[in-house]
């Protein structure tokens, strides 16, 4: 059976480009980000895909952004008898790879991981200079200074922590924060 997955990091993201034109028989989309590979759609592929099957991916940074997890998952992938093709790389591994297919992956897979590292490093020289103008105030508070004060009072008292929470309409962790606050 030939099964896609694509990934997306975000929910407005476009998923049609990655595998267009390519015939699956089956698709597992994530929209998700690839630091990590805890996907629900990653998920239920591994679990679905059996020895001959084939898994197309667009590229390996729609797989994973680490490089271990990329290893990993291809490892695990090749192990179970499941083919793995990127096709933006023109790479396909089968668990009987030649060297230069697994420098290429190891290669290819690290500027994937470096290429994350960049992304989060302008994220934060961004947010660093939005807070700098003043464009950048962060969450808006949950509760006026009053409803904080008036949560801190009724829980000094001995009030229900949840049921201050569903009178407020913040989660239990908020108001314990606010607490620690």
């Amino acid at each position: 059976m030939r099964v896609g997955y694509i990934r997306v990091s975000t929910v407005d993201q476009n998923t049609v480009r990655q595998l267009d034109g390519i015939e699956v028989e089956r698709t597992f989309t994530d929209k998700a980000s690839g630091k990590d590979t805890a996907r629900p759609q990653l998920d239920e592929l591994l679990a679905f895909v059996r020895a001959g099957d084939t898994i197309l991916v667009h590229s390996m940074d729609r797989l994973a952004r680490n490089l271990d997890d990329l290893r990993r998952l291809v490892r695990l992938l090749t192990g179970k008898g499941v083919r793995v093709e990127f096709v933006k790389e023109s790479l396909t591994f089968t668990g009987e790879d030649s060297p230069m297919a697994n420098l290429l992956l190891s290669v290819m897979g690290a500027f994937a991981e470096f290429e994350r590292s960049l992304i989060l490093e302008r994220q934060r020289e961004g947010i660093a200079a939005a807070k700098t103008r003043g464009a950048y105030t962060g969450r808006k508070p949950a509760l006026s200074t009053e409803q904080a004060a008036q949560l801190r009072d009724r829980a000094a008292v001995g009030e229900s922590k949840s049921a201050l929470a569903k009178e407020f309409g913040i989660s239990r962790e908020t108001v314990y924060a606010y607490l620690r606050a």
